[in-house]
């Protein structure tokens, strides 16, 4: 940008009106190194950056005299967010020429702005300021105060999702809510910290379920290696910790730790066998995993299971999804999946030169009965010609 500037200036002259135009060009830069700042999202600044650029552009004044520049149709609020984030936030009223006007007024070159703001800490601008705003920064801000609104609520209701769920199973809510497991099942599930779980658990991406059944876990884990008692009640707990999350029983052993396997991620209904591991349990596997023939090289390890699912069983499933190559395909199927109220933990998308797209997604569900209807979902998306589940490998 210096040299940038340097070269208008060798260009234009050394004269004051070149200076005063590099100075007004360098702030410029500077504006624009602000919505950038400002706005997260790559296509959303260049929208904006595109129309700045296009835009023609009224002025007007502050009671005190300076001078704001405006998009065209521009109003108050466009006004109020050019003067302060926070001035923009707590806009109640505003006047123009000393007059009460609404909101929404357009406002024209020479007009004198003067805004009422809330002295509410709790005040916000209106979604409905988005219909009519005209500035890139006024709709990024009133964009981003809702969305760090939402996920406050989110996290708040995380948070009494996951102490409810604790209080009915009994589970002592005060010692488990002081640990650092939360923390280590935030990371082992991909969240940047404990709120960003809270508020997954609040939006309904994760279950509560599933959090309790990973920090139970991992508190047992550290009790076997650290020979430590936490107080958990007893009364069944066995039974609803080792087999209600799996959906799975050892025959003569029902309280012994189950997991099912990732490498074919069996689902009820799916033939399986089960495999003593070294200090993890019982692996279960498809019958027809890829894995099993090894496996058999120690039948002595070989144990009889079943299938038993509870309602709060969680079970892993991988489906491929293939489709002509379109703008906007992966957005599609995952709006839908997320509609069909699955738990999306990972997907990977490759196109192949003839511009077929091959998608593989994982995710979380607790009726597998419901999956026929989410795979019937995803196939009625345009461009997709199959989809199916991967049961092996």
């Amino acid at each position: 940008a210096a040299h940038w500037k340097y070269k208008e200036r060798v260009n234009g002259g050394k004269g004051a009106d070149s200076a005063i135009n590099g100075d007004g060009d360098m702030a410029w830069l500077a504006h624009i190194t602000d919505w950038q700042a400002d706005t997260a999202d790559p296509n959303e600044f260049l929208d904006s950056l595109r129309f700045e650029i296009g835009a023609k552009e009224v002025y007007v004044f502050t009671p005190q005299g300076k001078v704001i520049g405006l998009p065209a149709g521009a109003t108050p609020v466009d006004f109020a967010y050019a003067v302060h984030t926070e001035v923009g936030h707590r806009t109640m009223g505003s006047k123009v020429n000393g007059r009460l006007v609404p909101l929404e007024s357009t406002l024209n070159s020479g007009d004198v702005v003067e805004i009422f703001t809330s002295k509410n800490p709790d005040a916000g601008p209106s979604q409905g300021w988005l219909n009519f705003v005209k500035s890139p920064r006024a709709r990024n801000k009133i964009k981003q105060w809702f969305t760090k609104e939402r996920r406050d609520e989110a996290i708040e209701q995380g948070k009494d999702a996951i102490a409810r769920a604790m209080r009915k199973q009994n589970l002592p809510l005060q010692k488990l809510m002081n640990q650092d497991s939360f923390n280590e099942v935030a990371a082992q599930m991909r969240y940047e910290d404990i709120s960003a779980l809270y508020a997954a658990v609040g939006e309904g991406h994760v279950s509560t379920q599933s959090v309790l059944e990973k920090v139970l876990a991992t508190l047992h884990t550290e009790a076997e290696t650290e020979d430590a008692e936490i107080p958990f009640p007893t009364k069944g707990r066995s039974k609803q910790l080792r087999n209600s999350d799996s959906g799975v029983l050892v025959r003569g052993a029902p309280d012994i730790l189950v997991k099912l396997a990732k490498c074919c991620t069996p689902v009820p209904g799916d033939p399986i066998v089960g495999f003593v591991t070294r200090g993890a349990g019982v692996s279960v596997h498809q019958a027809d995993c890829h894995n099993v023939a090894s496996l058999l090289n120690e039948p002595e390890r070989m144990v009889d299971v079943e299938w038993a699912p509870s309602s709060s069983s969680i079970f892993l499933v991988q489906i491929q999804v293939e489709a002509l190559d379109r703008a906007g395909l992966l957005s599609d199927v995952t709006r839908v999946l997320s509609e069909s109220h699955v738990n999306i933990l990972s997907a990977s998308v490759s196109t192949s030169s003839d511009r077929l797209a091959l998608s593989r997604f994982v995710f979380e569900m607790g009726d597998t009965t419901h999956l026929d209807a989410v795979l019937n979902a995803v196939r009625r998306i345009d461009a997709v010609y199959d989809v199916y589940r991967v049961s092996a490998g």
